[in-house]
Parts: C-alpha cells; structure tokens; sequence
C-alpha cells in the first residue's frame, strides 16, 4: 500500500521554493557558486523606476527590481532544473519567496544602519576572494577569472559585491540569533517517543474514474471553468532563436595537408623514426669504487650477476625497453654509453653518477629498424589535421568574436565566415515546441539553451562551446514570446475533460463524506466503502513506525495524516490530479517505548538544532521587520504576477 500511495504523490513533479533565506547564509561562499548574486534580493543596485510593490525600513522595492530578480532567481533555477519556465515557478510560490526575500534584506540593512552595523568593503572583498569559482591556475584569487566569470552569467560587479556585502551582513546579525538551541531533554524525549510510534489503519480510495461521465458541460460553463484555471492552459514562455553552427565539420577541407607538409613534418621529426634499439638492463649501484671493482671481477670470474649481488648483499634493480637517453636520465651519460656499448650478457664496467657506482648487465637487445615515410604516412596525416584543425578553429572563433565585438549583426558575420543560419520555431526552456510536440530538439543546441533563455533581444550574439574545442555556434536571440493562455476554441476538448474529471472528483468527495459519517456511527470501514453506491477499490491496509515510515524519503500524505488523527476516527484527503479522494481510517495507535531505543533521545536533540535555530532566526528576522515598519501593496504584486504569468491581457 505504501508503494501504491507513493506513485500516486509522486507522479506530479512539484517545485519546492523555500522562502526561508536563512539556510542560505554562508551556503553559496562553502560552494563556489557565484551564480545567484541574487540570494537575499533587495538593494541590488538595480535601477528602479517600477511601482511600488513593497517598503521596507524606508526603502522602496518596486517591479522593476523584483521582476529583474524573478528573472534572476529563475535563470539560476534553472541550472538545477532545466524545465523550469515561469508558470511552474509561478505556481511553486516563487514570486512570492523572491518578494519576501527582498523584504528579509532591506529590513535586515535598515537594521543594521539603526544599530550601526555595516559591512566593510574589506570583509566584501575578503569574502569574494574566498569563493573557489575565482581561483586562477595558481589556486588563487584570479581578478581576470572573476570578471570573467560575472561576465559569462551577465552579473553585474557592483550588483554582485552588494550581494555578498548583504549575505555577510545576513550572517553577522542572524548567527547570534540561532545560538542556544539546543532542544532541552524534557521535549526531546516526548518527539523521540513519538519515533518510536506505532499506526495501524485502513487506506480507500474513491477515484474519479469511477465516477458516470454525467451530462456534457455547457458552453458558459466551460468558459467560467477556462477563466478560473486560466494557468492551467497557460503556455509558457518561448523564445525563438537563431544559432550557426562551425567547427571541425565545417573546416575539415582547410585542415587537408600537403604532400610538402607531411614531407616537412617527417623531416622535422626524423629522429622519431630513425632506426632504434632498446635494452633490457639488470643494474646494481654499489657506494665504494673498490667494492665495485670487486664486483666487477667476481662477475667476470664466473659468478652470476644475481650471486654477486647476492654474496654483496646488493638488491639488482631490471630496467625493461630502456633507451641510451632513458637509461642516461636514471644514470649518468658515461653508464649510458657504457651500457650500450656491451654486446648481449655483457657487464659494464663500474662507472659514476651522483647515485653512486653502477655495473650493468646487458639482458637484452631489440633493433627497431627506420620507418620510411609510407609506413608512416598516415600517421602522420592525423597528426596534421589535428594540428591544422585546432589552429584554424582558433583563428576563426577569434575571428568572429572580433566581428562580434566590432558591432556586427548575427547576419553579418554569419555572411562574412560562409555560416549555414538556422531559426528554431518558439519553443521552451527545454527545446520543445508546444505546438509541435513531436518536435525533437536540435542536440547542437542543447548545450546554449540555457544561456539563450537567459539572453535579452538587444544582447550582441554569442559563440557558445556545443562539442569542447571543436564544434561552437553563434547563437542569437531573435525574439521572446511571453507565457499566454491557449484560447479556448483551440482546447475545448481538453478543458472539457478537464471539466468533467474536477466535476467527477468533486462527486467522489461528496462519496468520501458519505463514507466518513457512516464510520462515525459506528459502520465498519470496510462495509461503508462497500455500501458507497459506486463499485470501490478494496481498502488497503497500512500503518507501521513512524521513523521507520520518514527515513530516506517523503512519507506519502495518507500516511502522515493517519499520524496526526484520533484513534478510532476517518478523515479525508485529496489525491493529487484530481484523481479522487482518500478515506483515511486509522484503527490503533501503539506508544513508542524510549527504552527500546536509548540513543534516539541524543539523536533528537542533534538534528533538532539546525531546525530550531532558524525557527529563532526567522523570529529575529519578523521582530526586525516590525521594528523598522513593512509595508506591501498587494494590488502592484497582483498586476506584476499577473504581468509574468502572461496574463495581463485578460
């Protein structure tokens, strides 16, 4: 049953949004991630100009600026969630987290000023420096990377030191606040026995599918029931964008070498290909020049090597496929010259290195005759292209960014370097095209949708990397279309399928009542959804401890709603989708028994801290904002959200 309920909460993707900015102190700085510069919004430096939409401690926040942080926060969003457009953000209660957030700061700044606490471009500029998304190659703060990196996410400085000077300020006044808490053991033990609890009940569900069709839905009853779910069939913002691919597949021709190329190529490397040998080696490295000789001597007396080194208590170290210039580097030329100079089991006279005295014996000899060019033609060639390849690739994606640079169109450049343009149809943050659903997206764009849905029309065009040092794109912003509603002539078959399954799910919840009043005169569960008029899936049976149910993932809402009734009693829930309406019964509660989990008292207290402490900083955060004054304009935050959603027109 558990495993049914799950797929059932689970089939709907919803996005979380947690307007509670206080875990975000520090998070960012721990991480490197440079990418938001938006975290605690308000008094980024943006311009202004826009409504009021609320004030905090004196200081305006209008739609200019929240829309430009909405944009922000979602550009950001969607680095983690590449499907996220504007409606579901919308619905997930984001604009709403984003005004808050806004509000949080500027209350947080004014009270700080009161107090005279205020953060020092110093403490600004150590904590940038910290950020590892800055460090050069040597593992420091790199200004060029910094920049460059605020450039590549259309950051602006001025915005982003604000931004950190906020967190840090965030920091410095909520830390205190979060200090002391420490669940005190006379609650803990109360929340660990309930852990430990254990429920039994009875889960039924009364799908709408169940529920007769009934008779078809009007003409005005459909345009009512659009009207009021107009989100729903809202589509969201497309863009439609322009983009040249170039690379190695456009090149291939200019990266072609010349027979005088490969020629020149097998002359400048004829040491490569020149004939070789190398030598299997057995080498022993002695400290005393006269105990060397001595070596020297019982080896040529008839003593094998590896006796020798033995009787000396010498360890012989076998050096496999050396070269003279190999061997050289662990050695000393003068033993390099020594060793190869030895025809096969030949042993070397002792001769110096800074190591010591070494005597070597030849174990073997391999000649590798000469290469002619034909044999090595091909190899060559490949190394040719490669390397003409990657330079051209080069001169023509500086050539473009010059061109872009310069002022030149998307049009002119694509003229100048011979691009093949394409234009996408308006499709979504995902590639896709709401009115071509059988579209599949173009792979070589995939990598720069994310930046184009970040892109303004008036930005200059863009060379994004699709394959790394190989294939690129000049990509360009052609024009936005904002999230509208379908009309309703063009889905009325959806809405009203829609209307029917909210009008069937309303019938089931009227069963579900019916269903919940019998239990409550005492009717057995299982007889009531018998008796429910309608032919009804068996009640399930479920329960189990409650720790048990929450480790390792969401417990499904039946569940958590049996752990929060009277024994002996049924309630109510609505699946999701309107697919119907649970009745849950929950027939017997078992108390946990601390004793049989001594430790979990400790464990309580331990992972209760982080939650408790921003409880009390977020109480800190609404005492600020009553003491410096709020005030919100909740008809300029309609319009604005109405404005997003694309809805302003209806």
């Amino acid at each position: 049953m558990i495993t049914f309920l799950r797929s059932i909460f689970n089939s709907k993707l919803g996005l979380a949004i947690s307007f509670i900015f206080i875990a975000l102190v520090g998070i960012a700085f721990a991480a490197g991630d440079i990418t938001g510069s938006s975290s605690f919004g308000g008094g980024g430096g943006l311009t202004g100009g826009g409504s009021t939409v609320a004030k905090a401690g004196g200081q305006d926040i209008d739609s200019v600026e929240l829309q430009q942080r909405v944009d922000n926060t979602i550009s950001i969003e969607r680095r983690q969630q590449p499907g996220l457009d504007m409606a579901t953000f919308l619905t997930g209660g984001g604009f709403e987290a984003t005004l808050e957030e806004m509000i949080n700061t500027a209350a947080l700044k004014a009270f700080g000023k009161d107090q005279g606490i205020e953060v020092s471009k110093r403490l600004v500029d150590g904590q940038i420096a910290s950020i590892p998304a800055f460090f050069g190659p040597t593992g420091q703060f790199d200004e060029n990377v910094y920049r460059q990196a605020l450039a590549d996410r259309r950051v602006n400085s001025n915005q982003f030191r604000e931004d950190v000077g906020n967190e840090l300020l965030a920091r410095q006044l909520l830390t205190p606040a979060m200090s002391g808490s420490r669940l005190p053991l006379v609650m803990a033990r109360p929340y660990a026995e309930i852990l430990l609890e254990s429920r039994t009940g009875l889960v039924g569900l009364i799908p709408s599918s169940a529920i007769p069709t009934g008779t078809p839905p009007t003409d005005q009853e459909l345009a009512t029931y659009y009207k009021r779910n107009v989100a729903r069939y809202t589509v969201p913002e497309r863009r439609v964008i322009r983009y040249a691919p170039f690379g190695a597949s456009t090149l291939g021709a200019k990266a072609e070498p010349t027979e005088a190329e490969v020629s020149a190529y097998y002359s400048k490397n004829a040491a490569r290909y020149a004939a070789s040998e190398t030598r299997d080696l057995t080498q022993v490295i002695v400290q005393d020049q006269k105990a060397a000789q001595a070596f020297e001597a019982k080896v040529k007396a008839g003593t094998s090597f590896a006796d020798a080194a033995k009787q000396a208590r010498l360890e012989p170290v076998s050096l496999k496929a050396q070269t003279r210039a190999a061997f050289g580097g662990l050695s000393s030329n003068t033993a390099a010259t020594a060793a190869f100079a030895l025809a096969q089991n030949g042993v070397s006279a002792p001769q110096r290195s800074g190591l010591g005295w070494h005597i070597v014996r030849v174990d073997a000899i391999t000649s590798i005759p000469a290469k002619p060019l034909a044999a090595v033609r091909g190899e060559i060639l490949e190394a040719l292209k490669t390397e003409k390849l990657t330079a051209a690739l080069a001169d023509l994606v500086a050539k473009v960014q010059e061109q872009v640079d310069g002022g030149a169109t998307f049009d002119e450049v694509v003229k100048a370097n011979g691009l093949n343009p394409v234009t996408t149809p308006a499709i979504t943050s995902t590639g896709a095209d709401p009115e071509n659903p059988a579209l599949q997206p173009d792979p070589r764009f995939a990598r720069f949708l994310a930046p184009m849905f970040e892109a303004q029309t008036d930005d200059d065009p863009g060379i994004e990397q699709i394959v790394p040092d190989r294939e690129f794109a000049l990509a360009k912003l052609e024009r936005i279309i904002a999230a509208a509603p379908r009309p309703l002539a063009q889905i009325k078959t959806q809405v009203t399928a829609d209307f029917e399954r909210d009008r069937a799910a309303r019938q089931a919840r009227t069963i579900a009542d019916a269903v919940i009043a019998k239990v409550g005169k005492g009717v057995a569960f299982a007889q009531a959804l018998r008796e429910a008029g309608i032919a009804l899936p068996a009640a399930q049976p479920v329960g189990g401890r409650y720790q048990d149910l929450v480790q390792g993932q969401r417990v499904p809402p039946p569940l958590a709603l049996m752990f929060s009734m009277k024994e002996k009693t049924a309630k109510r829930l609505e699946a999701p989708a309107n697919q119907g309406w649970f009745v849950v019964w929950l027939d017997k509660i078992t108390p946990g028994d601390i004793r049989t989990a001594p430790n979990l008292v400790a464990q309580v207290q331990a992972e209760s801290s982080r939650e408790i402490g921003g409880e009390y900083a977020m109480q800190f955060v609404n005492a600020i904002k009553a003491e410096v004054g709020v005030k919100r304009y909740p008809e300029a935050e309609a319009k604005l959200k109405r404005q997003l959603s694309g809805a302003a027109s209806q």
